[in-house]
């Protein structure tokens, strides 16, 4: 099956931001597009302000005046759905409303003919449900576009549960004509990217419920640790709060309140108080010309030691020894007293940094403090210390100026077990072998909506893969012995997964 032919007009129905964009790529693509807004004169603004893009489009250099011409006159904004008959695809992009997108569909499906593709831009409504009332919904599938649309690669193809194989290849090859990057998706709560990602936010904001750092402090430790390119705070503020809230709760229910996908009262209070981020001026962080930038919270500088003794493998964190070296500080490797034991660093006052593993440093027999996990130790700008309460402030300056000797800013936090960014990547991992397991997409599928969906370092499963599946599955287990609810319980596919790695090691 084929990509929709160039000829065929696709139709737009709501011609909010994600209408205009979806647009905006199908009139680029070379399709006559047809606008269509329940509210009178919409679709004519919509049009002009479409038409308005492409014209600083072609200011910039990036769209031919020719082309500019052409595309224009292959837009036009319609009065009635009747006006939609003898399109190739309909796309929806009007409210997240079940009886209303079941609605319009039945009207549709009596308008347009048997061979046109009818699709949603859902994402957070089930596929099936919305075909559900359908005469004939085998055409009928998710086609999810990431916001703006026009410029973010991934486009989600949704299969429901009536879904034609036939009608879902040509949604994907459509998608890929038209220069996105398509991936498959089964009719799940979340699809991929909101379904994989919800540990994101979620650890996060436990973080914070926790009173473990600031919004400021989490954001900056998983862009320049983590090497996320925006933090949790800011993200959500940029998507809206109220937004992200909603899909984290619909998600949540769709789940049957599965614990593992709990929202945040912290975020429910501040949607409740209106503070719904960059759009209202305030929301994690405040916005405005004068507004002040937050800042992390950053170690005041403090003496290196002078020698550190490296006790077994560091996994993980097998670099730093390294780059301790290379800040001219004394290293002394040692091999563990026990081979099953997690490698540490010792430092002159006694003090030993272990990388986050799930548990709290408070449940060590010797004064512990726990360095959060890192995208590549080289490369990142800061690092997050945990101390235990029986860490003293002599001992705890003297590891905050360790890493300083590497280059690194430091924030200290307080005992969480997993810290920041060790325990969303295992959440991570887990999340998106749990959807391989079910059937959700393909691994490639997965990496390659994260990666280009929300702008992930790395793919989850690459990721797990180079941390080892054991490496996760320990992290959880401890994090599940802390946290006894079942949020943190690994599944039976991260499980199996650190069985096989067991078996062939």
């Amino acid at each position: 099956m084929t990509a929709l032919e160039l000829s065929s007009p696709v139709a737009v129905v709501g011609t909010g931001t994600m209408g205009q964009g979806i647009a905006q790529v199908a009139l680029l693509a070379g399709h006559p597009v047809r606008l269509y807004d329940a509210v009178e004169g919409q679709a004519r603004t919509a049009a002009a302000a479409i038409g308005a893009r492409l014209d600083r489009l072609v200011e910039k250099g990036r769209l031919a005046t020719d082309d500019r011409a052409a595309a224009g006159d292959r837009l036009a904004p319609v009065e009635s759905l009747a006006d939609l008959a003898g399109c190739g695809l309909v796309i929806e992009a009007i409210l997240e409303q079940l009886p209303v997108k079941q609605r319009l569909f039945e009207d549709l499906e009596e308008i347009v003919a048997e061979d046109c593709l009818l699709a949603t831009n859902t994402s957070s409504l089930s596929v099936t449900a919305i075909a559900g009332t359908l005469k004939k919904p085998g055409r009928f599938v998710g086609l999810h576009f990431f916001n703006p649309a026009p410029l973010l690669p991934l486009v989600e193809v949704v299969s429901g549960f009536a879904t034609d194989e036939t009608a879902a290849t040509r949604a994907y090859e459509t998608a890929r004509a038209w220069g996105k990057t398509p991936v498959r998706s089964a009719d799940t709560p979340g699809f991929i990217v909101n379904r994989v990602a919800r540990p994101f936010y979620a650890e996060a904001l436990r973080v914070h419920e926790e009173r473990a750092a600031d919004p400021a402090t989490i954001d900056a430790v998983l862009r320049e640790s983590g090497g996320f390119k925006m933090g949790p705070f800011e993200l959500t503020d940029l998507i809206g709060q109220d937004v992200n809230e909603a899909v984290t709760r619909s998600v949540w229910e769709s789940f049957f309140q599965d614990p593992k996908f709990t929202p945040s009262l912290a975020q429910r209070r501040l949607v409740e108080s209106r503070r719904l981020g960059r759009k209202s001026g305030q929301g994690w962080f405040a916005y405005g010309d004068d507004a002040p930038r937050a800042q992390p919270h950053t170690a005041a500088p403090a003496p290196a030691p002078a020698s550190v003794a490296v006790h077994g493998e560091l996994f993980q964190a097998h670099a730093l020894g390294r780059l301790i070296e290379g800040a001219g500080i004394d290293v002394a490797y040692k091999e563990p007293i026990d081979p099953d034991y997690p490698g540490w660093i010792e430092l002159p006052r006694g003090v030993r940094l272990f990388l986050a593993d799930g548990s709290a440093a408070d449940d060590a027999d010797t004064p512990v403090i726990h360095f959060d996990l890192a995208l590549d130790y080289r490369s990142a700008t800061r690092i997050a210390l945990a101390p235990a309460v029986t860490v003293g402030e002599d001992q705890l300056h003297e590891a905050v100026g360790l890493f300083q000797a590497l280059g690194k800013q430091v924030s200290v936090v307080a005992d969480v077990p997993g810290m920041i960014v060790a325990r969303t990547v295992a959440m991570l991992v887990d999340f998106a072998q749990d959807a391989v397991a079910r059937g959700v997409a393909s691994r490639e599928d997965i990496d390659t909506a994260m990666r280009l969906g929300v702008n992930y370092p790395r793919g989850p499963l690459a990721w797990g893969e180079e941390l080892s599946a054991r490496w996760a599955i320990d992290t959880l287990d401890r994090l599940h012995l802390e946290y006894p609810t079942g949020r943190y319980a690994p599944s039976q596919a991260l499980r199996r997964a650190a069985t096989r790695e067991d078996l062939f090691a």
